[in-house]
Order: structure tokens, then sequence, then C-alpha cells
């Protein structure tokens, strides 16, 4: 049975690096955050109705990747499937720049399942790239309390990574462990 493990947390706090190093260590795929191929190709000017599409690309992506992972016992695989954000990072973000949220999004959101949630943490240092916003610590340590609320009031176990990228990497792979037995 496929186990989904999401990794979800505000900007510029190794959600992609954490997926890349997970899905090396379990032997397995990951998805890739659809925005930055995204915002890359269309500019980092968007509107309401944008991510909405992003939200779209998110869903087209992981349904591809889990269409792909039936056959996992044939790559030696581990049946788990990283997914670097899901439509919780896309409600936080429509809510924290447009004080609104698409229907659809929200929909997603009850409609599908995972098996775990690693929230990253805003403990490592910030950095700047041509796609990212929120350099303040005041903002950061906002999105994150978003993040980690929704986290509490979900059904899904969930475990908060903080630390170093070892630390980190450590306490992903105890949570995905945990998952797995």
């Amino acid at each position: 049975m496929l186990k989904k493990v999401v990794i979800i947390g505000p900007e510029s706090t190794g959600k992609s690096t954490l997926c890349a190093k997970l899905s090396a260590h379990f032997k397995t795929e990951w998805v890739k955050e659809y925005a930055r191929e995204y915002l890359i190709a269309n500019g980092t000017y968007y509107t309401f109705e944008n991510l909405l599409e992003v939200a779209q690309g998110q869903i087209d992506r992981e349904e591809s990747a889990i269409q792909k992972m039936p056959h996992f016992e044939e790559k030696k695989s581990s049946g788990i499937l990283f997914i670097d954000t899901d439509m919780y990072v896309m409600k936080v973000w429509c809510e924290f720049v447009f004080n609104q949220c698409h229907h659809w999004i929200l929909n997603k959101i009850v409609e599908r399942k995972y098996d775990l949630y690693l929230l990253c943490n805003i403990d490592q240092p910030w950095i700047k790239d041509e796609l990212r916003e929120y350099p303040d610590l005041v903002t950061r340590e906002k999105l994150y309390h978003y993040y980690k609320d929704i986290m509490i009031n979900q059904q899904v176990p969930w475990v908060d990574i903080s630390g170093n990228y070892e630390k980190r990497l450590e306490k992903a792979i105890a949570a995905v462990n945990e998952l797995h037995n």
C-alpha cells in the first residue's frame, strides 16, 4: 500500500531539500513543488486566479506520480511517495496574500488523503532567491504558526521538523519509519 508523506511549511524552510534526501534514503520518488516551475515560467507577479492554476498543477503532478507508483515493488522502492507541498500550502498562500481561498482548493483538502505531514520549522536561515517573498522573521513566524495551527486541527499524524539539516533528516526518517511499522 502506497504511503503519502507531505512536507509543508513556509518558504525557505528546506522542504525541497528534505524531500530529495528522504526520497534518496527510502529509494523512492518525490513530487516537486509546481509553484516554483510555474513562477519561473510566468513571472513573479501573480493573481488570485493564478494560484488556482498553481494548485491544479500541483495536484496534476501528484496524481501523475501516484499513477507511476503501483510498480514500486519492481523498482525496489519502499512504497512511500514524498510530496513537496499540498493544498494546505495553497490555502495559506491564498489567504495570506489575498484574504480568500478558492473553493476548489478547500474541496481538495477534504478529498485528498495522506499518511503523514512533516512541518518544516523556520529555524533555518532564510535564503534569498528570485521567487521568495518573506525574509523578515515576524512574517516567517506568523506563517509557521498558520501551518502549525492547521496541523493541530486536522487528523493526519504530523511531526515538527527542526534543527540543522542532519537533525531534520534524522527526525523525518524516524517519523517515516514509525509510519511504516
